[in-house]
């Protein structure tokens, strides 16, 4: 058995601003594992709120926890010590996904097949982050370009507040009027309780589909004062990171969104899809700055997914993978054994 460490930067077309700043280029870390010959790869993306904020402290997490040995141990097990030990999920998450990678891989089989899940079904969105109105019109037509998009999440929660907000969503609105795209909005935990619930009637009334993290993470409690009588769906992003979140909130959310860096990797994703249910909240897989080996990996679970976010690889210039692209509007892996990504031979340091 053998690990090795690729740090590798990954270049974007356009920055993304949230409600909590700004993130352009980023150096993610990229984990290759073999054994047997046979070689799974997975990837970390580093967040401040993930517990890691560079390549280096994911690495400096994951070394120690390689060194207690990770042969013959059930991955459940494996992602049950990481919690106890403390490594970051979006550390974790590298791992994890080149474990399954590998699993797969062994068995001659699909990642969606090992895993006994059904091809992906649902368009993913593009996302556009919080730019100025004039700015709207050309940006949406860059990213549109050469694709078959079918759907936009639109990121709101604007430091200078909720005019600021409309103001850009309008434009949205009628940037798009043409190309009938369905539009979902993201808040990023940036409304007030009562922003949030104009903000919601305001744009149901604009035919959006649903909202994202209306409410910061901490503001839990007043999701009770969002979810009587809402005009549009409620998904939690920030607010759930792991499956025992789920139970939390469930009485006042419509469905959860999880993120294989927020998480940790596909085994922890499994067991926020298995809670889910059990509360009969719906199911969004969503991304952060990621190539398409951990795109590919959430693609893998995203056939049994009610809304897909999968977007991130296509705002990079270029990809330092392969092995995730769209298709008729899906975000698919190449459906070969794994999750179908490499990192590209030119990025192995």
């Amino acid at each position: 058995m053998e690990t090795k460490f690729h740090k590798v930067l990954l270049k974007k077309r356009f920055p993304l601003a949230i409600s909590r700043g700004v993130r352009g280029d980023s150096h993610n870390l990229f984990l290759s594992y073999e054994k047997d010959g046979v070689v799974g790869w997975g990837e970390a993306a580093p967040g401040k709120n993930e517990k890691a904020e560079t390549v280096e402290q994911m690495q400096d997490q994951l070394t120690p926890f390689l060194e207690e040995g990770i042969e013959s141990v059930p991955t459940e097990s494996l992602n049950d010590r990481a919690k106890h030990m403390g490594v970051a999920p979006c550390a974790y998450a590298a791992l994890d996904i080149a474990l399954w990678d590998w699993k797969a891989k062994k068995a001659q089989l699909p990642l969606h097949q090992l895993l006994q899940l059904p091809r992906p079904t649902v368009p993913t969105s593009l996302t556009l982050g919080i730019i100025p109105p004039d700015q709207v019109k050309e940006r949406i037509r860059l990213m549109l370009q050469n694709t078959t998009a079918k759907a936009l999440k639109i990121k709101l929660g604007s430091p200078h507040g909720i005019e600021a907000d409309q103001q850009m969503f309008a434009q949205v609105i009628e940037s798009t009027q043409e190309s009938q795209l369905k539009i979902r909005v993201d808040a990023n935990g940036g409304w007030s309780t009562q922003d949030a619930i104009y903000m919601m009637k305001w744009l149901a009334d604009r035919g959006v589909e649903y909202i994202e993290q209306p409410l910061e993470e901490g503001q839990e409690s007043e999701l009770q004062y969002l979810y009587p009588n809402r005009p549009l769906p409620i998904y939690i992003d920030e607010s759930c990171r792991y499956a025992d979140d789920v139970g939390k909130w469930a009485e006042h959310i419509d469905g959860v969104n999880m993120k294989l860096m927020k998480c940790g990797g596909i085994t922890e994703a499994l067991r926020i899809i298995q809670n889910a249910k059990k509360y009969d909240l719906k199911t969004m897989i969503g991304c952060m700055s990621e190539s398409s080996v951990s795109i590919a990996a959430a693609a893998a679970l995203s056939g049994g997914i009610d809304h897909i976010d999968l977007d991130s690889h296509y705002n990079l210039a270029p990809d330092p993978a392969t092995g995730a692209q769209m298709v008729d509007g899906l975000t698919l892996p190449d459906f070969i054994p794994g999750h179908g990504a490499i990192l590209k031979p030119q990025y192995h340091a």
